[in-house]
């Protein structure tokens, strides 16, 4: 494994983005445990691009435009329809006074949707894992599943602690409805942001 592999992973995924933000907002919302399973969503939800990537399903994603469009403005839709759940205080941002009612499978579904709906995930895979690949390497498809394992155990290590960080400050936030209300806002402009992002995004 290159050093120069596990630095770059360590960039990409300690990034904030979508996922980050997921789990971050879980973690402040639901407390440690939905923050732990957020980023096992997250982590969850590149599977399907590690899969294209590998398959070279991601080749026919970028090749059509109608099927990136379709993936990408759902994409686009489900970070809207976060942001509105944020602000009406449903779903990964719904504050838990007390014992967290909200099951580990909702959290997984929101996390995982949120990964999934993001084409360019594929194609980031398609150009990032072949680079640090030898064309001499004989198993090119065992390497392949090896760097994929290394960047998804980084993603659910690094998005566990931004979650349990952000689970740490929890007590705080629902001790002030001052803060409540502005962490609310700016998790929805977060989504807002993020989705607006993904719109303008070119094959």
């Amino acid at each position: 494994m290159s050093p120069e592999f596990l630095l770059t992973t360590l960039i990409i995924v300690a990034s904030p983005g979508t996922g980050a933000v997921y789990t971050i907002a879980a973690g402040l919302a639901r407390g440690g445990k939905a923050s732990i399973w957020a980023a096992f969503a997250c982590t969850l939800g590149i599977v399907p691009h590690l899969i294209a990537a590998i398959t070279g399903l991601a080749a026919l994603l970028h090749t059509s435009a109608l099927l990136f469009d379709i993936v990408k403005y759902a994409g686009v839709a489900y970070l809207l329809y976060m942001a509105w759940a944020t602000l009406k205080e449903h779903g990964a941002m719904k504050i838990e006074g007390g014992p967290d009612r909200r099951s580990a499978r909702q959290v997984i579904v929101d996390g995982v949707l949120i990964n999934l709906l993001n084409p360019k995930l594929s194609i980031f895979f398609v150009a990032f894992l072949p680079q640090f690949i030898s064309p001499t390497e004989p198993h090119v498809l065992s390497r392949m599943l090896e760097l994929s394992g290394v960047f998804m155990l980084a993603t659910f290590v690094i998005f566990a602690i931004y979650g349990l960080c952000a689970a740490s400050m929890r007590d705080r936030v629902l001790s002030s409805p001052n803060v409540l209300a502005w962490m609310r806002r700016s998790f929805a402009a977060a989504f807002v942001a993020l989705g607006a992002k993904l719109a303008l995004t070119e094959r």
